[in-house]
């Protein structure tokens, strides 16, 4: 997922001994303040600002009413993007701000902007991250990790290893820097064991966020993305994409491109002997490390159980009459239940998130504002004109490199879906088709260290050599356009067969 914002310094703490394993997702505070204008170019700044407010709202008085909703709709969009683009401003601020500006401008109903924050689709994460809560204070996720790990007999085959099963983690906590936080012990102790190849412990400090960020697209619930994905989807053609759905075109995706970039993070950051060594994962040590048990608990077989009953009901959704927020709020009561559950309730929701469901909530609001006011249409004519193959192309591009600009995932997803679907309808193409693939490629964002939590996170390991900013520069330049063609290829051989078809 990369639930919500990106921007800021990102402390998220995983707890992993002992009965208060955990992971608290909550993002901190902003330790700076944003810094004001200087002072020889503050007036410009003001007088600018001041020219454009005045042209704008001289044209909006000059246009008939539904034109002006629209333009002033594109203008409260303009001015978020700025702000997130800015990073002098918090997210979730911005996100609010411009959901209560298209309100007063009239491109949005007041009940329409606060429904965004009590739909399906935020009450699905609410639920989610309390039974992920519950989840990872079994120490499930990590023990499946370790069992994993000790397969490995050579660092391909580690790596490969380690791919899966973070591909795995994205069926148990509903967000990337969630995950990041869940397996960021497992990288330390790796680190820890193979200390004397360095070469290793680098390649395997940048494998971690690649693959939790690429192997997000495998879920609904991997990214709150995905959730906004649907929900312009089904507001603006009457029909989303569902768990089972997701899981049918995100999973094989998530695969494929988790692998292919395990095999270039191991080409680029290691030599053929690190590759051609001899590898042995001391199992014992590595749990002892991590304070696993060496049996598997009862608690964690009961946590396991429920996991898989609850995407046993996500993915079979059509044959019953449960919806999947209903599945999960289900999931969350069972394990947060006295004597049964593994966690309490008041720390499960202490764990939630909040800021990014607001964040989430503002943005699903701006993307039906610029579909409602017809100011998607508009910019989607001027922007993402052609046809077919061309307008594919444009899309899978712009959206892998949006992360240079919009930092957020969640806010490039409430940027470029409402373009897509409208340009898609004027191709005479399936928007979901299109929409899914922009969701697809929007996920990479490895570029810089700020481009996203996980990134940012396994950058700065206390006590552990990780990669460089020219590393990170070195994996994304070979990364970006592989993950784009990848993207491509599924959306015109493998997701038609799967029942997404480009028209």
């Amino acid at each position: 997922m990369n639930v919500g914002q990106q921007g800021g310094d990102h402390r998220i703490a995983g707890r992993v001994h002992g009965d208060e394993r955990g992971v608290d997702y909550r993002t901190p505070a902003r330790p700076r303040a944003a810094e004001p204008p200087r002072r020889e170019t503050g007036w410009a700044v003001g007088l600018t600002a001041a020219a454009l407010a005045l042209l704008g709202g001289v044209s909006l008085l000059l246009l008939p009413a539904e034109q002006a909703r629209a333009a002033g709709t594109v203008l409260v969009f303009a001015a978020a993007v700025a702000g997130w683009i800015s990073k002098r401003f918090d997210d979730t601020h911005v996100a609010l701000a411009a959901a209560a500006a298209v309100v007063a401008i009239g491109a949005l109903e007041p009940d329409e902007m606060f429904e965004t924050l009590g739909s399906e689709q935020i009450w699905l994460l609410v639920a989610a991250f309390v039974l992920a809560a519950g989840i990872s204070r079994t120490g499930l996720p990590a023990r499946l990790a370790v069992s994993l790990i000790c397969r490995a007999r050579s660092a391909r085959a580690l790596v490969h290893l380690v791919s899966a099963g973070l591909v795995v983690t994205a069926l148990l906590i509903p967000s990337t820097s969630g995950r990041a936080a869940l397996v960021l012990p497992v990288f330390t102790a790796l680190a820890s064991a193979f200390a004397g190849r360095p070469r290793l412990v680098r390649a395997l400090s940048l494998l971690f966020p690649t693959v939790v960020l690429l192997s997000a697209v495998a879920t609904l619930v991997g990214a709150g993305a995905h959730l906004i994905t649907s929900q312009i989807l089904d507001e603006a053609t009457g029909a989303g994409i569902g768990f089972a759905q997701w899981l049918l075109w995100g999973l094989p995706l998530a695969v494929v491109s988790s692998h292919v970039a395990a095999e270039l993070v191991l080409l680029l950051f290691t030599r053929r002997a690190d590759r051609t060594a001899r590898l042995r994962v001391d199992g014992a040590g590595l749990r002892e490390r991590m304070g696993i048990p060496e049996r598997v608990q009862r608690h964690e077989l009961r946590a396991a159980a429920l996991l898989g009953a609850v995407v046993v009901l996500w993915s079979t959704e059509s044959l019953h009459p449960f919806p999947p927020a209903l599945v999960a709020l289900a999931g969350a009561l069972l394990i947060t239940a006295p004597k049964v559950g593994t966690v309490r309730i008041g720390a499960a929701v202490s764990e939630i998130p909040w800021s990014t469901l607001l964040f989430m909530a503002a943005t699903t609001a701006l993307g039906l504002a610029l579909t409602e006011s017809g100011a998607a249409s508009w910019a989607a004519e001027l922007l993402l004109s052609g046809s077919g193959s061309t307008l594919l192309v444009s899309v899978v591009v712009l959206s892998t490199l949006a992360h240079l600009l919009v930092q957020s995932r969640s806010a490039r997803s409430s940027v470029l879906i409402p373009l897509v679907v409208p340009a898609a309808a004027a191709a005479g193409m399936n928007p979901a088709a299109l929409a899914f693939a922009s969701t697809a490629a929007a996920g990479f964002c490895h570029t810089l260290p700020s481009s996203a939590k996980p990134v940012a996170m396994f950058a700065a390991v206390p006590d552990v050599p990780t990669y460089t900013a020219r590393d990170l520069l070195k994996l994304s330049a070979l990364l970006a356009p592989v993950l784009a063609a990848l993207v491509l290829l599924f959306a015109t051989q493998v997701w038609p067969v799967l029942g997404l078809p480009l028209r």
